[in-house]
């Protein structure tokens, strides 16, 4: 993300969760450290994933992946048994 798009992420985080505010006067540098961290490791996160979704699943359907992945383990995201 480019400089603007960190600040409206942390913005809308900040509107989104309530936080400590230890924890919230640190976001803003926490998301830049996430952020580089994506950037950083994005290949070794497309050298875990199998095929055909490696490569049939553009760039953004894979950080949607990830970004699930981390919302359930977060507690946000909660799935329901909707298949049967």
């Amino acid at each position: 993300m480019d400089a603007t798009e960190r600040a409206r992420c942390f913005r809308q985080l900040v509107r989104d969760v309530s936080w400590p505010s230890l924890i919230k006067s640190n976001v803003s540098t926490a998301i830049n450290a996430a952020d580089d961290w994506a950037d950083s490791n994005a290949t070794s996160f497309n050298t875990a994933l199998p095929e055909p979704f490696k490569s049939t699943a553009n760039a953004s359907q894979k950080a949607l992946l990830l970004a699930y992945i981390c919302l359930r383990r977060a507690g946000i995201f909660n799935v329901s048994d909707g298949w049967e």
